[in-house]
């Protein structure tokens, strides 16, 4: 796409195509985006939803194989769902509820674990475990009915901007026309280049092999992390049916190497690491699914509004951050800022436009801080554990028991990893 130009005459000359009128357009078609559209589209806002897939049907899950694209749900997610009116709508029978998390530092030692419980926090879960698709096809199937929700099977090629709103014309060569754009296309946003926003990015020199195992032992739906000499991370998420998610953050070499494993040699690796404290947890596993490996980074916008000129859009999820999985945080931060932005439209004040800067920079202010501190926190935990020195390798896993001696440390982490959110 080319830039954005500021200050155009709204005016179609003879050969303009066609131009079609909406509250708010959404860029993106991932759930972060979906989930968006549909929220604002129940505020009453006509809403355009645009992304080249949006055509593509999304098949609802079934049958004892479960994606690879597997998320942790937060308090916070099923909040929004609930609110959004497609929690109860999901088939409950593919997600797993956990009802403790358990985190081993990497000398083996017993009292180097973090132990996260339910029962512990006074709730009945701390997050659940499922795939994107579930997600997805629910919320797919509640926008077919939501009559101030269009979807568009397209691409944005050119943006401009004045001071009413925001014009994109599509590939297809139509335009639209919106009071407010919010990008929600991704950690390569092509969206957030366009209106000039730098960002922040950081390669974590690691890739993420994820593939999905049915364990010999139960998981007592615990989802398991085992910090490794050298820096890797190994986790254990429960799924129904004695299944368990794998995603081992390990350099991209090794990653390589593992894609070639079959599953005799997977039993074999998995008895040589973390002290053998895998196997003895899930017993032995069985491969279920072909195993992937993607790239992790870290990625931080400057601004989550812009252009810097007279804003008129706003960037959520992969488009205003990326963080790496080791927090399992990465979808519900994104929801979060989804959430946040429904809240404050929800409660904007009659005389306001829908992109008044009183309320972007409202929105703003409220992610950025929870953005920063998330962000911060997970990758000084993953630097902190990749670190070689003595000192550091003896900090970070007598902090560990330390934080697990803690109930008060133990109650604030769990807060935070519950999330919160205010609907009222």
């Amino acid at each position: 796409m080319s830039e954005v130009h500021q200050n155009i005459s709204t005016k179609l000359s003879k050969n303009t195509p066609q131009m079609r009128t909406a509250d708010v357009v959404v860029v993106g078609g991932g759930i972060a985006g979906k989930a968006c559209a549909l929220g604002l589209a129940q505020l009453g806002l006509q809403t355009i939803q645009i992304a080249p897939d949006l055509g593509q049907a999304i098949a609802a899950p079934q049958g004892d194989q479960w994606g690879q694209r597997i998320y942790a749900f937060s308090p916070s997610t099923q909040k929004l769902l609930a609110k959004l009116q497609v929690w109860d709508a999901i088939d409950h029978s593919r997600l797993q509820p956990v009802r403790d998390m358990r985190i081993f530092g990497d000398r083996g030692e017993k009292q180097d674990q973090l132990h996260l419980s339910a029962f512990e926090a006074g709730t009945p879960q701390l997050a659940w475990i499922g795939e994107s698709n579930v997600i997805e096809y629910t919320l797919d199937q509640a926008s077919r009915f939501q009559n101030k929700l269009e979807r568009v099977s397209d691409a944005v090629e050119n943006i401009q901007m004045d001071s009413d709103g925001a014009t994109l014309y599509l590939k297809n060569g139509s335009a639209l026309r919106a009071q407010l754009l919010i990008a929600a296309d991704g950690a390569n946003s092509p969206i957030r280049a366009e209106l000039g926003i730098s960002m922040q990015e950081e390669s974590y020199s690691q890739s993420a092999v994820v593939a999905n195992w049915i364990c010999s032992n139960a998981h007592l739906e615990t989802a398991y992390q085992w910090f490794l000499p050298g820096g890797d991370i190994v986790a254990m998420l429960p799924l129904p049916n004695k299944q368990v998610s794998m995603v081992w953050s390990t350099s991209p070499e090794n990653a390589a190497e593992l894609l070639k494993l079959d599953s005799s040699a997977w039993n074999e690796m998995f008895s040589s690491i973390a002290h053998g404290a895998i196997v003895a947890e899930l017993g032995r596993l069985t491969l279920h699914s072909t195993p992937a490996a993607f790239p992790l980074r870290r990625i931080r916008a400057n601004r989550f509004i812009g252009p810097a000129e007279n804003p008129k859009a706003l960037l959520i999820g992969d488009a205003a951050h990326v963080m790496h999985p080791l927090a399992g945080q990465g979808l519900n931060l994104g929801l979060r800022d989804v959430a946040t932005l429904l809240n404050i439209l929800s409660k904007r004040e009659s005389f306001r436009s829908l992109h008044d800067i009183v309320l972007l920079r409202r929105y703003e202010r409220q992610r950025q801080g929870d953005t920063s501190a998330l962000l911060w926190v997970t990758d000084r935990l993953k630097k902190l554990f990749s670190a070689s020195s003595s000192t550091e390798k003896q900090l970070r896993n007598w902090g560990l028991g330390l934080v697990n001696r803690s109930h008060f440390i133990k109650r604030r982490l769990i807060e935070r990893a519950l999330g919160d959110i205010d609907f009222e």
